[in-house]
């Protein structure tokens, strides 16, 4: 198969489909000592830094091993230094490359999020695939050779991961271990600064301008610069809540080697529920993260990030944050909310995190140890 035979999702499956009937050896067995670990999937940026308790489990596991991971091409360059040594292998289901096709088979594959992404992975001649049960329709999970339960008590969706690979959980994270990419130069702060990070994936998730301002100002107060950042096409968030320019703004100008390398710096994040919340814990910057329809604990720190100053903020328990689905599963104690605009007209959950609540989120973390190396900043 080359780039060019296929141009949609669709087209993607059906050739991955295809290339999985045609190549998977017929007889699998699980492998004692496994040489060649891939991990399947496509997922969204804070979902794939979350993966990084069951790289280093693996790595852990299996020392001498070449261990691949497939990564959306937009969050390839934060990984240029093989974090764990690993080697991410940059991909799009709508351009699917030749290349994954040419790696040689893999001993043992894990599939963490959406099932279909077994079908990838028997394409890539795995040998052994393991993933987690309950995904629907069921024909997702056909290449599947072993299925491994959700655990039935609460844990951050990263601490579960790593439960797809067998033995003791790896140790917990510190920032030496993820080295920064290379990045292109930019301008960043000479003194000591925070990143305000306004944008999220929802508008369901954003925070009132007034109070974005009122942190910026009880932080300038206290001789941390406040700086914007937002993703392309949230200039307008910051306009909102500046519009006087104020304090520097990112928004839109920043590529993710850029933002790690200016998180690396900060003295402090506060965001959303967003991937660059989970991209302050990789360069383990102090963060504070506010939660309205998402679960602090299935996207928060767990056992694994333990060691990295940490707060969320949020209204627990909000009455519509009652939902039990994760990754297409059923799971009794989850409870988030994954609606609409359509069907939720206001974050009532974001609206009701209060300005004080923030700013002693603030006050504890930045009151920890930071976990950076001397000269990071």
């Amino acid at each position: 198969m080359t780039d060019a035979a296929t141009g949609s999702r669709l087209g993607g499956r059906v050739a991955i489909v295809a290339r999985a009937l045609a190549d998977r050896p017929a007889r699998r067995v699980e492998p004692i000592e496994p040489r060649r670990v891939l991990i399947a999937h496509h997922l969204l940026l804070g979902d794939t830094l979350m993966l990084t308790a069951l790289c280093a489990k693996l790595r852990a596991n299996h020392p001498d091993a070449d261990i691949a991971m497939t990564v959306p091409r937009a969050a390839a360059p934060l990984y240029a230094t093989r974090p764990y040594g690993v080697r991410a292998l940059a991909w799009d289901p709508r351009d699917v490359p030749a290349a994954l096709f040419r790696e040689k088979p893999f001993d043992l594959a894990f599939v963490p999020g959406d099932n279909r992404h077994a079908w990838l992975a028997a394409a890539m001649r795995a040998r052994w695939i393991v993933a987690f049960d309950g995904d629907t329709p069921a024909h997702k999970s056909w290449p599947v050779d072993r299925l491994v339960r959700y655990p039935d008590v609460p844990g951050s969706w990263g601490d579960m991961v790593a439960r797809l690979a067998e033995g003791p959980p790896a140790p917990q994270y510190a920032p030496s271990q993820w080295p920064s990419a290379p990045a292109e130069p930019f301008a960043a702060p000479r003194d000591a600064f925070a990143v305000l990070h306004l944008g999220a994936s929802t508008p369901l998730k954003l925070w009132t301008p007034d109070r974005w301002r009122a942190i910026a100002t009880r932080l300038a107060a206290r001789g941390i610069e406040p700086v914007w950042s937002a993703g392309r096409g949230e200039d307008a968030l910051v306009q909102a809540v500046d519009p006087d320019a104020r304090w520097r703004s990112y928004a839109g100008a920043l590529d993710l080697a850029q933002m790690r390398a200016l998180l690396d710096r900060a003295r402090l994040l506060v965001s959303p529920d967003t991937g660059i919340a989970h991209l302050a814990r990789i360069a383990g910057t102090p963060s504070v993260t506010l939660y309205g329809p998402g679960s602090a604990t299935i996207t928060g720190a767990g056992r694994f990030y333990a060691a990295i100053p940490w707060r969320a903020v949020a209204v627990d328990p909000f009455p519509c944050r009652d939902q039990q689905v994760l990754f297409r599963r059923e799971i009794a104690w989850v409870r988030r909310c994954g609606r609409s605009t359509a069907e939720c007209a206001r974050p009532r959950c974001m609206d009701a995190i209060d300005v004080d609540a923030v700013s002693q989120a603030i006050d504890a973390v930045l009151a920890r140890p930071d976990p950076r190396a001397a000269g990071t900043r």
